[in-house]
């Protein structure tokens, strides 16, 4: 039997992803052709939407790439995790949606990495449902604000919004402000409750709202390789939806739950983490296998990476 050397071990493994990450420049991706604009959402809550939101946002700023985030929950857990102001009366996406401000005058830097900033949201934007009722263009509020000009002026490579477990105006306006969304699914009971709802959804904003709106990835979250219940949740995601389900899961993690109550990104509190890896493999192969296009027979969903 041979000898295993420290370097072997995976704490050494977890010691060398952690310096690399606290490493500048040390990590890179390709830059894609064209932005890529992505809403992560789920009407389910619960399923790791806005912690998928900030972790693949930092993750893909850390290997090099420009990322600005949209929170378009009310709770604002995502400005929080991504050290941003977001007290009541700050400048945020609720002054966007009404047309208060611009993106430029909302967006402020992260301190979660110098290539990541964000658009916070504040518990004004609880109430934009009802206000935006009665605005023009109801629908394409956020899309008319975050202009293809404003993304261009500075040169982000990926906008990701966060919104809430809901299909109501915020929703839909994330929706026809992007090309695509990547939907997180937790490997639980109930794992698919809600998701053909979702994907019923998604059919009807393409048709009569976004033409260009599609599933790109699928994320699976909270895995537990230990249970069996957990490998049978990813077997039937995978079964349904195939190849746009991502390969890296994202697993159980005590530090993945403790980072928000610190307002960091599991990447910044322990880059050595089970998930902290997790979430930078996921991002790698987000990056790398590019957006996946929605065939005519397949609808909504994805099953084929764009040249």
């Amino acid at each position: 039997m041979e000898d295993t050397t420290w370097e072997d071990t995976p704490i050494a493994a977890a010691a060398r992803r952690a310096a690399q990450v606290m490493t500048p420049n040390s990590l890179t991706l390709p830059k894609p052709q064209e932005p890529r604009l992505i809403t992560i959402a789920n009407q389910k809550g619960g399923v790791g939407k806005t912690t998928s939101t900030v972790n693949l946002a930092a993750s893909l700023a850390i290997h090099g790439l420009k990322v600005l985030v949209v929170d378009l929950d009310p709770q604002g857990n995502a400005s929080t995790a991504l050290g941003v102001e977001h007290r009541s009366g700050t400048l945020s996406s609720y002054e966007l949606l009404i047309g208060e401000c611009t993106a430029e005058e909302a967006m402020q830097p992260s301190t979660a990495h110098e290539n990541l900033f964000c658009i916070p949201a504040t518990l004004d934007l609880a109430g934009a449902e009802i206000e935006l009722v009665s605005l023009v263009r109801r629908e394409y509020r956020l899309a008319d604000a975050l202009g293809r000009e404003f993304i261009d002026k500075h040169d982000f490579d990926y906008m990701i919004i966060d919104c809430p477990p809901s299909l109501g105006l915020l929703t839909i306006n994330a929706m026809t402000a992007v090309n695509e969304v990547l939907i997180p699914i937790q490997c639980e009971y109930y794992a698919l409750e809600g998701v053909g709802q979702l994907l019923n959804n998604i059919t009807m904003l393409r048709q009569h709202l976004n033409r260009q709106l599609h599933i790109s990835a699928i994320l699976l979250t909270m895995y537990d390789a230990r249970t069996n219940l957990a490998e049978q949740v990813a077997t039937e995601v995978n079964d349904h939806f195939g190849d746009v389900v991502l390969k890296n899961k994202i697993p159980r993690s005590v530090k993945v739950s403790e980072a928000p109550g610190y307002g960091q990104t599991v990447i910044e509190y322990d880059p050595g983490s089970r998930g902290a890896m997790a979430y930078l493999d996921a991002a790698k192969e987000l990056a790398t296998r590019g957006d996946f296009l929605p065939s005519e027979e397949s609808g909504p969903i994805g099953l084929k990476p764009a040249k």
